[in-house]
């Protein structure tokens, strides 16, 4: 009997993995199919290793027949062969249920073909006792009696022995069958087809989608979308495996030109199939000045890069996206992830980031909860996006309106309580409220919703737009159809260039002066500390607050409540509660806890309370210009004058404070009024009488009498020799005031001429860092003018 030989992949269908991505395998209405690679292997994968196996079909009149007792078939091959397709025609999946060997030769002489829903499942199996099911499989085992035994006979023809028709379940309709196990195939021309379209760089959907306009239907192309999935997975381990030599041989060349270039593999390095993670010197070294906040970028999983290449990466003092090593990922299981984890911790010098986004993804979560406790994880809100589009097509399709009200609720919220409120609305709005989907990323809102993340640092200069730092680094290099051979050159090229985009933001700081918008001290103070980009920025919320109203709300003592909103816009307020006296506020929008920079709510109350100059509590270092010096210079030059307008600020505010709260007391009847006047009016003499007398005050043996009218005095105790000669001679008392004040005024003179020299010595040493800074630019810009020119 002529038979057709074609190729079957047995790894088909077959695994476990995460829901999204490469790795994901099983099918939703067709689970019953998993339980078969636990007990016995599918009819289509006997005769054949791994990949390599062959099947063979029947031809002709055997297509239509159904078994009966005394069928021949010339081999064991054909005869399964033969009962696969009728159950396939039929419309239920087969497994090999038992088989019988010769005493004498060993050779198998006998077979039983049996429905995948023979039998019933062991539920007291050793394998479920020592160890814990954490995904347990559908128990899809249901007695059904239905079977094919054939036996070998002496003229080495295989018989039909026996056949049970009948089932005890429903049969799967046509155009399902593609989905059975044992009849998910992928023929040779299949396997072709998807090799050139993944070379091309496609996903797996998109090869789906051609695949079914090349055959006519999903039926016909004889597999699903999981099993497509997961053959481009097994081609691209195999390449990986292949080809990761060389990048171990290239971090073994740059550790040996650099012992700070830090490399490791999960497991014996020889072995070649580990994970791979390094970071370079300059990567460890921006850890230490930008580290605070951190992003696993793991784009290559969403846009199925033929590399699986994971970059951790921040953001530096111009908002640009900054490196802090690479991961190379063969393995992504939660031992991997946590593995990856422990190993950048380490060559970061164990200090752990306040913040870290990654991709929304539950064995990553695992991971980072063991590896980071104290850290604030984040997933990235763009991602969650990205999804949307994909789990609610048919939403976006049918109400156009959606997409704009889900971002309204998700980014335009000012406080939790209006969120929920929100996402309620919206869910009923649009009959959603039982999307499964949709109730799992709600569930993990505050792991991606801003208003549930505003008072952590994330580096971003608005909770709105999508941040330059969660772009891939690699963007534009890195891409769906690079493979490691090419990687090594896109690598250096986008660390070059990435170096090359911070040399000159370092060069247009260092060497132009921004345009000022306001006569502002503030603005002129915060010009000279902070880089260009973000100077523009916080000259944004400045200029800003000339739209905001200011005014007072709530008033308990030291802490004073300001209500900030624009002209007319009183339901949109934020509230800012002002520390009087330590000079500190804050704000129900949190932009300074999540981008480090002051919104205008809090500069719009600082321009209400005479607050002249940005306190340096609110001046972040790895925003200014030397993010990366070890002296704050800049800090030390403007102390002098910050530190009297502050002074004089706290004095205005505090007197002012006390002012008002006398006022509301005293204006309460007519002879507290009274009172008051005369009180104010005495104190008017006093305060005028100081200044007149410049603030010197009469000195009687060491006590300073401060007014005849205060019975409040000083004791001031003098150590100096000066002062011990004069009581020796027992001068009078108006030689004695006449000494101490020019001892006063030389000493006055020399504090003076002390902040002088400490501020030219400070100006000198800002100047030297400066000219490090331009000659490390020169230098940079002179390598890579090299480089273009070779």
């Amino acid at each position: 009997m002529d038979n057709e030989v074609i190729e079957f992949d047995i790894g088909l269908g077959g695994g476990s993995g995460r829901e999204g991505d490469d790795y994901s395998i099983g099918m939703v209405h067709h689970s019953i199919e998993d339980e078969e690679m636990v007990d016995s292997p599918p009819l289509s994968s006997l005769g054949g290793g791994a990949g390599s196996g062959e099947i063979y079909l029947p031809e002709g009149d055997l297509l239509d027949l159904e078994p009966y007792e005394g069928m021949e078939f010339e081999s064991e091959e054909a005869a399964k062969a033969f009962y696969n397709s009728y159950a396939r025609r039929v419309g239920f999946s087969t497994r090999v249920s038992s088989s019988r060997r010769s005493r004498r030769d060993g050779a198998i002489i006998q077979r039983q073909f049996v429905c995948a829903k023979e039998g019933f499942r062991n539920m007291n199996e050793k394998r479920t006792k020592d160890r814990e099911i954490k995904r347990p499989r559908t128990i899809t085992r249901v007695g059904c009696k239905a079977s094919l035994s054939v036996k070998m006979h002496d003229s080495g023809k295989w018989v039909v022995s026996g056949f049970v028709r009948e089932h005890n379940h429903e049969l799967v309709p046509p155009d399902q069958v593609h989905c059975l196990r044992s009849h998910r195939q992928i023929s040779g021309p299949a396997k072709t087809l998807i090799d050139t379209l993944q070379a091309a760089g496609m996903g797996p959907r998109r090869i789906m989608s051609a695949l079914i306009k090349e055959y006519g239907g999903i039926s016909k192309v004889g597999f699903t979308e999981v099993d497509c999935r997961n053959y481009m997975r097994n081609n691209r381990q195999r390449s990986l495996e292949g080809d990761i030599q060389l990048l171990l041989d290239y971090l073994r060349q740059m550790h040996s030109e650099n012992p700070n270039f830090f490399y490791a593999v999960q497991g014996e390095e020889d072995q070649c199939v580990g994970n791979v993670f390094w970071a370079d010197p300059k990567a460890r070294m921006n850890y230490t000045y930008f580290g605070d906040t951190v992003t696993f970028d793991t784009t290559y999983r969403s846009n199925r890069y033929r590399l699986p290449f994971a970059p951790f990466t921040g953001v530096n003092h111009h908002g640009q996206p900054v490196l802090f090593g690479c991961a190379f990922l063969i393995n992504e299981s939660e031992a991997s992830f946590n593995w990856l984890f422990r190993t950048w911790l380490l060559a970061m010098s164990g200090r752990p980031p306040v913040s870290i986004t990654t991709d929304h993804d539950a064995i990553i979560q695992s991971a980072i909860t063991q590896v980071f406790p104290e850290t604030r994880h984040r997933f990235c809100k763009w991602h969650i996006f990205k999804k949307c589009q994909e789990m609610l097509s048919h939403v976006f399709l049918k109400h156009p309106s959606f997409e704009a009200d889900f971002h309204k609720c998700v980014n335009l919220t000012d406080s939790i309580e209006e969120f929920e409120s929100c996402w309620l609305s919206l869910v009923d709005r649009y009959d959603l409220r039982d999307h499964e989907w949709l109730q799992t990323i709600y569930s993990a809102r505050r792991q991606w919703v801003p208003v549930y993340l505003r008072d952590t640092f994330f580096a971003e200069m608005s909770i709105t737009q999508r941040s330059d730092s969660m772009n891939s680094y690699f963007d534009g290099y890195v891409n769906a159809s690079t493979n490691l051979s090419q990687f090594f050159k896109l690598y250096e090229k986008a660390l070059e260039s990435r170096n090359e985009k911070e040399v000159k933001a370092d060069y247009d700081t260092m060497n132009t002066s921004p345009v000022l918008k306001t006569p502002s001290p503030m603005e002129k103070q915060v010009s000279e500390l902070y880089t260009r980009k973000l100077f523009s920025r916080f000259q944004e919320e400045l200029v800003g607050t000339l739209t905001f109203m200011a005014s007072k709300a709530d008033d308990d003592g030291d802490i004073i409540t300001y209500q900030v909103a624009k002209f007319g816009e009183d339901h949109k307020a934020h509230y800012v509660k002002f520390n009087v006296l330590e000079m500190r506020a804050s704000c129900s929008c949190q932009m300074f806890e999540f981008s480090g920079l002051l919104c205008g709510h809090i500069l719009a109350v600082f321009r209400v309370t005479n607050v002249l100059t940005l306190p340096s509590y609110y001046i972040l270092k790895r925003w200014t210009r030397n993010a990366k010096s070890n002296i704050m210079l800049d800090n030390h030059v403007n102390d002098i004058y910050n530190n009297y307008l502050e002074s004089h600020t706290v004095r205005y505010n505090t007197l002012r404070h006390e002012a008002f709260k006398f006022i509301e007391e005293g204006a309460k009847t007519v002879d507290t009024y009274n009172v008051a006047k005369d009180a104010l009016q005495e104190a008017a003499k006093r305060v005028a009488h100081t200044t007149r007398n410049d603030g010197k005050n009469s000195t009687i043996n060491g006590r300073i009498k401060m007014d005849p009218g205060n019975d409040r005095s000083y004791t001031y105790h003098s150590s100096s020799r000066d002062h011990d000669e004069i009581l020796s001679k027992n001068m009078s008392e108006d030689d004695l005031d006449k000494k101490i004040n020019e001892l006063t005024n030389e000493l006055e003179c020399a504090n003076r001429k002390c902040d002088v020299y400490r501020s030219n010595l400070f100006s000198m040493l800002k100047d030297i860092e400066d000219h490090k800074l331009q000659l490390s630019i020169k230098v940079q810009n002179i390598k890579i003018s090299m480089k273009d020119s070779i």
